[in-house]
């Protein structure tokens, strides 16, 4: 500071402000809250994921079996006779088979043999599947060997590898092994 009185600087300081630190003031970001789903008992007790009986007939779903077999051709460019069958099987395991019809061909269980219907839910340990005779089934998958059938090309697909959620199954790399037994 210059040489002053003290009184003049009294003067000076009274006049002016002074600043010794300036903080600006925060800025607070709105934090957007994320929208949860329901709980697995909210969705239970809610029913979410049941289809109701007067919804459970075959003829029904069958666009849905349509549709499928559409978006089946379109992923493994046609099915064509000369394509290979490895590639063929690769694209299926990836594939959703929500409205494939599957059949039964082998099982642990004699009782779950021929079954046969369109793939209506998913899970990671089962399917459901509406048969001919409107009957809502639930099959396992562990211990299963289930058959897909498409423009004459069959395929089997081995439950007890397939025990994933459809989203989680179309990430995974699955590896080639000989054959599996039940």
């Amino acid at each position: 500071m210059p040489r002053m009185k003290d009184e003049d600087i009294q003067d000076i300081l009274t006049r002016k402000a002074v600043v010794l630190k300036h903080y600006p003031p925060k800025k607070t970001k709105q934090k957007r809250k994320k929208t949860k789903g329901f709980t697995a008992k909210e969705r239970r007790e809610l029913r979410l994921f049941e289809i109701e009986p007067e919804q459970q007939k075959y003829a029904i779903f069958l666009p849905l079996h349509e549709l499928w077999k559409q978006y089946i051709r379109d992923l493994c460019h046609g099915l064509k006779p000369d394509a290979q069958p490895h590639m063929i099987q690769s694209k299926l395991l990836k594939a959703d088979l929500h409205g494939a019809i599957v059949t039964v061909t082998k099982s642990k269980c004699p009782s779950y043999v021929g079954i046969t219907g369109i793939i209506l839910q998913e899970f990671k340990h089962v399917f459901k599947i509406i048969t001919k005779e409107d009957k809502l089934k639930v099959v396992p998958k562990l211990n299963n060997v289930f058959s897909l059938e498409l423009d004459g090309f069959i395929s089997y697909i081995y439950g007890s590898k397939f025990l994933l959620r459809a989203s989680e199954r179309s990430a995974k790399k699955f590896k080639l092994k000989g054959s599996i037994d039940l």
